[in-house]
């Protein structure tokens, strides 16, 4: 394969995974161990410095009929708040008939902060399900995959495009950057979240590599994708969402000059290291450490007799199961509060789903995946910690 950034042909595998399931794809009943599997392998560009995946699964099998819903969560709703004020306050507080595109714009959570401000909204949303969801919620939805034909459908400028936590998972990922090239205002900004790679690293956070997340960006990295299609990002911040996520503010090449706080960043990743190749190296190497750690735990928590429920089921949380082999010989449920996601089955380890209201019994230990809403999920169950339940964090993100 070709690097997916600079189509560079000296790719280095640096992480593998494994034949894993497609960790987004929850199963009925009668679908148990007829679930297709892919490989997952974290591949490096020497070129570029681009860390991506060597395997593909269609995006129409991925995100034509997920179950992702980002309503779900107090945090994440608090997040997209603050993005929308700071991004208002900053730029268009004064603007007339201001308005905003969010690519991959799930339930519409994050443009109803946008709209609450004044905005004109505009989401496009690969799931028609949840399109009607946002649309039903007040958010007009286009229920297709954004790329460069359906920018120039759409036919308009925007003073703001949000790709919060999408960008990473791009298959059509130039002609999507040259979509939103073409649907920025002149004097727009494009306001990209997406999963910081220095920060997967220092967390030794593996389960976040599975097969929606086709690229893992440094601030260097997506500077280099940026440019190849006449943008330019000037300027970065570090948000603790999702276990360490990079807020990156962009507009047209030449229009704005870098902030102090982007060179910061842009220093720190050098000085670390962080897009060399050594740091991967170093990376795969924890990963397998922590990997055995976490079933090293599993196992002695289950010879003693204790039980042990998994909280959440995202989709790194697969990641992490089907590495690790915890199967239902170790982990009975994965508790939820995505309805969507109800009396079905993971994928790979087949434990079952079931929502936290309808729980009879509680587990001695949760096995917490959700792990990225730590306080949050403390302080919901903290009877339960006053009772002894343990909540097992197999990654501790770093503050």
């Amino acid at each position: 394969m070709k690097c997916r950034v600079c189509d560079g042909e000296h790719l280095e595998l640096v992480l593998d995974l494994g034949i894993q399931p497609w960790g987004n794809h929850f199963l009925l009943k009668e679908e148990i161990g007829r679930e297709p599997c892919y490989p997952l392998r974290l591949v490096y560009c020497a070129n570029c410095h681009a860390a991506q995946l060597d395997y593909t699964v269609p995006k129409e099998v991925m995100f034509k009929d997920h179950t992702y819903v980002s309503g779900t969560t107090a945090t994440l709703r608090r997040h997209f708040a603050d993005t929308a004020k700071y991004v208002n306050d900053h730029f268009f507080h004064s603007t007339p008939g201001k308005s905003v595109l969010d690519i991959g714009s799930n339930d519409g959570t994050q443009l109803l902060e946008y709209k609450a401000l004044g905005y004109d909204v505009q989401g496009v949303e690969s799931c028609e399900r949840i399109a009607r969801q946002a649309v039903k919620a007040g958010v007009p939805t286009t229920a297709t995959f954004f790329n460069r034909t359906t920018a120039e459908k759409l036919g308009r400028k925007f003073n703001v495009i949000n790709a919060s936590g999408v960008f990473f998972h791009l298959e059509e990922l130039h002609s999507v950057t040259e979509g939103i090239k073409t649907c920025l205002a002149d004097d727009g900004v494009f306001v990209v979240q997406f999963l910081y790679m220095k920060q997967i690293m220092d967390n030794t956070a593996f389960d976040q590599v599975y097969h929606e997340h086709l690229l893992y960006y440094n601030v260097a990295t997506i500077e280099r994708l940026l440019q190849r299609h006449g943008l330019a990002a000037f300027d970065a911040y570090l948000s603790p969402i999702h276990g360490g996520s990079v807020i990156l503010l962009a507009t047209h090449s030449g229009l704005a000059t870098p902030s102090r706080r982007l060179a910061d960043m842009q220093k720190a990743e050098d000085q670390a290291g962080a897009n060399e190749l050594a740091a991967y190296r170093t990376f795969a190497v924890r990963a397998t450490q922590t990997r055995d750690s976490i079933v090293a735990y599993v196992q002695k928590a289950k010879k003693a007799g204790k039980t042990i429920y998994g909280m959440g089921a995202p989709v790194k949380g697969n990641t992490l199961l089907n590495y690790c082999g915890l199967d239902t010989r170790y982990v009975d449920y994965l508790v939820e509060k995505n309805p969507m996601r109800a009396n079905l089955y993971s994928p790979g380890m087949h434990i079952p789903v079931v929502l936290d209201y309808e729980l009879r019994r509680q587990p001695d230990i949760y096995l917490v995946l959700a792990w990225n809403f730590k306080h949050e999920i403390l302080a919901r169950y903290s009877n339960l910690v006053h009772q002894g339940i343990e909540f097992y964090f197999p990654v501790n993100p770093r503050e």
